[in-house]
């Protein structure tokens, strides 16, 4: 074989290995529509909530730390929006629920004063968060 058939085949080797290369990182770039949409979701802003101040009074000062000119700062902690439920709270919750549901197992309550209280719990539980809503916001 002479030289330039040796150096031919060593170009052609080195362009096949470069090709490949390329092939296996855009291969690796490749995304499904699920993931690319997962990443949109994780990459869009938050919807951001205005509250206006009630009754014509000046908004108050939030938690948040303010600068002189009365700007917000962010770097002190910030605290929840509102008052979270207790531990005690969720296990009397749970412990109502439950006998509630023993009750009626036990044929101790009738299965329209069942039907009630659960038509009453699931009320609740679709108009509280407008109400909560409504009182944040006046």
């Amino acid at each position: 074989m002479t030289k330039n058939g040796i150096r031919t085949i060593a170009n052609v080797t080195c362009i096949a290995l470069i090709g490949a290369a390329a092939a296996m990182t855009l291969a690796g770039c490749m995304q499904t529509p699920e993931e690319k949409a997962a990443f949109a979701a994780r990459q869009a802003a938050p919807t951001p909530v205005v509250m206006n101040a009630t009754k014509g009074e000046a908004p108050t000062q939030s938690g948040l730390s303010h600068y002189k000119d009365g700007y917000p700062g962010f770097g002190a902690p910030l605290t929840a929006a509102n008052v979270q439920m207790s531990d005690d709270e969720a296990g009397g919750l749970q412990k109502k629920l439950t006998a509630l549901g023993a009750q009626r197992n036990a044929g101790t309550i009738s299965e329209a004063e069942y039907l009630r209280r659960v038509a009453e719990y699931r009320k609740l539980a679709a108009e509280h968060g407008a109400e909560t809503l409504s009182e944040i916001a006046n």
